[in-house]
């Protein structure tokens, strides 16, 4: 099992905290973002991690180098950026056939619980795992995306980015586990119109149409993207740093 951790987008409304450094790299609580996502994978138990990288790329490479608390780290550029389905399709090669955990850098999760859902992934045989969070204001929900699955037993019949009017209160994140088969969805997943790029969503789409098992897993108590000034001083002020990472 390797991680595969999307930290190549540049951030634009942290305003001029990101013209001289790479988003994932401001610091939370002292740490940088991205170590959270690291931190995680590791407690989770990957093998390997791969870190695609875009827009000041050095920063995160001159950070961590070739490896993480033991655990080798390999490099992918993001030349263009795309959305996530392209850094993922750019990661392929590195990736190799195995399967791997998913991580978005600038997402935060309050007590996570990645190690409990790659359990449940490998007992159940899944071929995705979604994690999601449960959340009071829908209305996040239109900013990541919304499911529709047997509450009962978390299987996933269908996913909505960015819906308009989310019909219940689960908000997927990008914290996924996929068999390496996701790979054969690449070259039939739709467009955004809208954006102009492949969505997450809509690949994992692909699968379900097909049959294949997506479910859902907690993930944990509490989420957070972050995208603005506020967000990182939101997170600060609410949560102490040993409640965002394993």
């Amino acid at each position: 099992m390797k991680a595969l951790v999307l930290a190549g987008g540049r951030g634009k409304r942290l305003n001029e905290r990101t013209e001289e450094v790479n988003k994932c790299m401001l610091r939370l609580h002292g740490k940088p973002l991205i170590q959270y996502s690291l931190d995680n994978a590791l407690a989770a138990g990957v093998e390997e991690i791969v870190v695609v990288v875009g827009y000041r790329a050095e920063d995160i490479i001159n950070e961590f180098g070739i490896s993480h608390r033991g655990t080798r780290i390999q490099y992918v550029i993001q030349a263009e950026r795309r959305g996530l389905v392209h850094a993922m399709e750019c990661a392929r090669p590195a990736i190799g056939g195995a399967d791997f955990m998913l991580f978005l850098a600038d997402e935060i999760l309050v007590q996570p619980r990645h190690e409990e859902m790659l359990r449940q992934f490998r007992e159940q045989n899944l071929f995705v795992c979604c994690g999601v969070v449960r959340v009071a204001d829908r209305a996040l929900i239109r900013k990541t995306y919304a499911l529709i699955g047997d509450e009962r037993s978390q299987r996933i019949y269908r996913l909505v980015e960015k819906p308009r009017v989310p019909i219940n209160d689960i908000m997927g994140t990008g914290n996924c586990i996929m068999r390496s088969g996701i790979y054969d969805y690449l070259e039939r997943t739709p467009i955004n119109p809208e954006r102009g790029e492949k969505e997450l969503p809509d690949l994992i789409q692909c699968a379900i149409d097909e049959g294949r098992e997506v479910h859902y897993f907690d993930i944990g108590d509490g989420y957070i993207n972050i995208n603005t000034p506020d967000d990182i001083e939101s997170v600060e002020a609410r949560y102490q740093t040993r409640l965002l990472s394993r």
